[in-house]
């Protein structure tokens, strides 16, 4: 989860916590785009009688900017209802669960689905039931057709789920917070001197884990702006995107909370745009302050993409690795390829080919140039590896985010903006060593794309004698 736990305040409140965010041209429909949210991280799958769900008092969206200024023009919004079956059972089910109508399930969970558009509220449906939590064999014996009873299209041409899914995240969290130890470096040779050492294999530490996920297929004619608003491609079919959870203001009068409880507007508590932008660029006392920001407001943000504090540490932990990198960071200069990529979009003429730009105003969206259509091979190092279809134009769960990012902040993509630097060697082999193949429930090739969840009979798995 590339932003689970990210700052003081939502590490306290699971059920708001955005922890991925994904945008994409569908790779089953390239007509559309697919955005996925990720919500109530790190789900161990074993459990009950409560299992993992939704929050009823949290309000989820995802926002879509097409053009340019940092503010929604699109929005979907997810709001949840809970219903019990039998008020007088302690169980989360008394029986198989089957259908998303079933006798046997006792605690269901239904949403609420609205379009907003230029300012005007659309409900797109009422009532639509999200699948069980993946309890076991014999409690959900054909989870995947559950699935599919929850997988709605809608006459707005939306196709929606929202529901439990495999967290598909992969990283080595014990390690990269074990100041910044990066286990699985292939040992590379400069001059013929080894300069790493690989130590130990790496541990994806998210892998068997669970999350709830709000996923919205959209096509492309309702998210892209007319081309004949800037009058050229590339700016008319990219668009901004990023989510946010919100909660009820609450004020409470006199003594007693029942009799006199105030509720006011909804305040955003959590925000998602590019992957491990609050986690590892934003300093600790300024986290639950960027949560609560619209991106318009990124620019007092700045300062830490042009001079990332990771940059400056991985000199300082890998001596004599990154020479060309810390001779950049003395020199003050600021980041001005990291502030393309995670602020404004790329531009034209950086890259052959591909631009992702917004313009000129500084927020932190996954920028995604629908013009490009998905690959058929997908690269998992997205741009950096040639496959102008992933992240950081959009992205996809299989994307490596970890390694794209740790290799641009280690002056990979400093050339873009600057042909007189040379990255150090190391720049391009950085790497926490894991992939989409580290993750055991696999990904699916079409719509809701992350896999099915883990179920707690067999995870974790029992032990054989």
């Amino acid at each position: 989860m590339s932003s689970h736990r990210e700052a003081p305040e939502i590490a306290k409140d699971p059920v708001a916590d955005s922890s991925d965010l994904y945008a994409f041209v569908s790779p089953d429909h390239p007509d559309t785009v697919t955005l996925i949210a990720n919500y109530v991280p790190v789900q161990l799958p074993s459990g009950g009688p409560n299992f993992f769900e939704f929050g009823d008092d949290v309000r989820y969206e995802i926002h879509i900017d097409n053009d340019g200024d940092g503010y929604p023009d699109v929005t979907y919004r997810f709001e949840f209802t809970t219903e019990i079956t039998n008020p007088n059972s302690f169980l989360y089910n008394t029986g198989p669960i089957e259908s998303l109508d079933s006798k046997n399930w006792n605690r269901r969970q239904f949403y609420r689905l609205t379009r907003v558009a230029d300012g005007r509220e659309r409900v797109l449906a009422h009532k639509l039931p999200c699948p069980p939590c993946n309890v076991g064999p014999l409690s959900t014996p054909k989870y995947h057709d559950l699935v599919r009873q929850a997988t709605y299209r809608l006459s707005t041409g939306e196709k929606v789920f929202a529901g439990q899914r495999a967290d598909g995240f992969f990283v080595d969290l014990g390690a990269i917070f074990d100041l910044g130890t990066l286990r699985p470096f292939q040992q590379l040779h400069v001059a013929g001197k080894k300069i790493f050492k690989t130590e130990g294999q790496p541990v994806n530490a998210l892998d068997r884990t669970n999350v709830h996920s709000i996923a919205v297929q959209v096509p492309l004619s309702t998210v892209r702006r007319k081309a004949s608003r800037y009058g050229y491609a590339d700016r008319a079919s990219t668009i901004g995107v990023w989510t946010t959870a919100s909660r009820q203001q609450v004020r409470v009068l006199g003594d007693r909370v029942a009799a006199d409880t105030v509720a006011g507007p909804f305040t955003q508590v959590s925000r998602l745009g590019n992957p491990l932008f609050n986690e590892v660029v934003v300093p600790m006392s300024r986290k639950d302050l960027w949560n609560s920001l619209p991106p318009t407001e990124d620019k007092r943000f700045a300062q830490f993409v042009e001079h990332p504090e990771l940059a400056a540490l991985l000199p300082a932990l890998y001596p004599g690795v990154f020479p060309n990198l810390e001779a950049l960071n003395k020199s003050k200069k600021p980041r001005a390829d990291l502030v393309a990529i995670l602020l404004t979009g790329i531009p034209a003429g950086l890259i052959d080919g591909f631009a992702n730009t917004t313009g000129d105003v500084q927020a932190d969206m996954l920028r995604l140039n629908t013009a490009i259509r998905p690959n058929r091979k997908p690269d998992r190092f997205g741009v950096l590896g040639g496959d102008l279809a992933g992240f950081p134009n959009g992205r996809r769960v299989g994307d490596d985010v970890v390694s794209i990012a740790l290799r641009a902040i280690a002056g990979l993509t400093v050339p873009l903006v600057d042909k007189t630097f040379k990255p150090d060697a190391a720049a391009a082999a950085v790497t926490p060593g894991l992939s989409a193949a580290d993750v055991t429930a696999p990904f699916l090739g079409d719509f809701p794309f992350l896999g099915t969840p883990y179920d707690g009979f067999d995870n974790p798995p029992a032990k054989k004698s």
